[in-house]
C-alpha cells in the first residue's frame, strides 16, 4: 500500500514537470512574441505620422486591427501637442530679437477620434515641431496569467503583461 501511494505522487509529479511547466514556459514566451510585435506596430505606426504629418482614420484602423490581431485586447491611449508659437518683438539697440515661449496643448485620444470623425478627410494635418504620443495596455488576461494564477495562486490583479509607448515629433507639415 505505502508502495503504491509513492508511485501515484511521483506519476501526478513528473506529469506536472513533464507537461505544466513547459506549457506556462510556451505561454510567457507567446506572451512575449506579442509583446514585441505590439511594440513595432505601435512604432511604425508614429513613425508614418512623424515622417507624413497626419493622423488617419485609416492609420488609425489599422493599427487597431493589427493589434486585435495578436489576440488580446487593448487600450490604446493618444495624446497630440500641438507646438502653440508665441513669438514676440523686443527691440534693444536696434537689434531685433525673437522673445516669448513655445507652448504646447495637448488633445487626448477621444478629442483626435471625435476630430478624425468629423473631418471630411478623416485627416488631421499636424505641423512640424507638434508631438505625438502613444501608449498601448493590454485590458484581458493573457494564457500565461491565467495558467500562473491557477497553477500557483499567483495574481497580479491590474496589472498588464503587454504594453508599449512611442513618442515622436512631426518632421513635416501634414497637408
Amino acid at each position: 500500500m505505502q508502495n503504491t501511494t509513492t508511485t501515484v505522487i511521483a506519476i501526478c509529479l513528473a506529469a506536472t514537470l513533464l507537461f505544466v511547466a513547459p506549457l506556462v514556459s510556451l505561454t510567457e514566451r507567446n506572451d512575449n512574441v506579442v509583446q514585441e510585435n505590439v511594440e513595432l506596430l505601435v512604432n511604425e505606426f508614429v513613425t508614418d505620422v512623424q515622417n507624413t504629418g497626419i493622423i488617419s482614420q485609416a492609420k488609425y484602423q489599422s493599427l487597431e486591427n493589427s493589434l486585435a490581431a495578436t489576440g488580446n485586447t487593448y487600450n490604446v491611449e493618444m495624446e497630440v501637442q500641438h507646438l502653440d508659437e508665441n513669438p514676440g518683438k523686443k527691440t534693444t539697440q536696434a537689434n531685433y530679437t525673437k522673445i516669448g515661449e513655445n507652448v504646447y496643448y495637448s488633445e487626448y485620444t477621444t478629442q483626435v477620434l471625435e476630430q478624425l470623425e468629423s473631418s471630411t478627410t478623416g485627416e488631421i494635418s499636424l505641423k512640424e515641431g507638434d508631438r505625438i504620443v502613444v501608449n498601448v495596455k493590454n485590458t484581458n488576461t493573457t494564457q500565461a496569467q491565467t495558467l500562473k494564477g491557477s497553477l500557483l495562486s499567483f495574481t497580479n490583479a491590474g496589472q498588464y503583461t503587454i504594453a508599449a509607448s512611442s513618442t515622436g515629433m512631426i518632421k513635416v507639415n501634414g497637408k
